[in-house]
């Protein structure tokens, strides 16, 4: 995610900008889908992050060395190659649902989707709403 607040609170209406601006018409459409699965899993309207991310809630981080910022609690991106879902606590206890997602890769935080039709939807979205219950509750050292 962001190390600082980028963005948080522009408002709705800069996510639908942001969305009618990807170039991609599948990806667009895709985007349009994840706002409302987002906002189901956490009781949070859609925020622009930063110039690419659309943001639900937030959180507070703190990390040993002093470093500390704001970052969406949840989150999405449509990328040209991929659409990334942010889990920003990562994928420990996931293992299950990412069996039964369908086809998708991860990093340390991100999950990326080439095609949502190919995925479980249900399985996402209790996904998205597990990551962001751990992540509002999560207390940082």
């Amino acid at each position: 995610m962001a190390d600082t607040v980028h963005g948080a609170g522009e408002g709705v209406g800069d996510v639908d900008a942001f969305l009618a601006a990807v170039p991609d018409a599948r990806r667009r459409a895709e985007a349009r889908l994840l706002v409302p699965l987002h906002e189901r899993a956490t009781g949070q309207p859609a925020r622009m992050w930063g110039g690419g991310i659309v943001g639900f809630g937030r959180y507070h981080y703190r990390y040993a060395s002093g470093r500390e910022g704001d970052a969406a609690a949840a989150g999405f991106s449509p990328r040209r190659a991929s659409t990334t879902v942010y889990l920003p606590l990562g994928f420990d206890g996931f293992e299950d649902d990412l069996a039964r997602l369908g086809p998708h890769t991860t990093s340390a935080s991100c999950l990326y989707l080439k095609r949502l039709d190919t995925v479980d939807l249900d399985v996402l979205e209790a996904m998205v709403r597990r990551s962001y219950e751990r992540t509002v509750a999560h207390v940082w050292p």
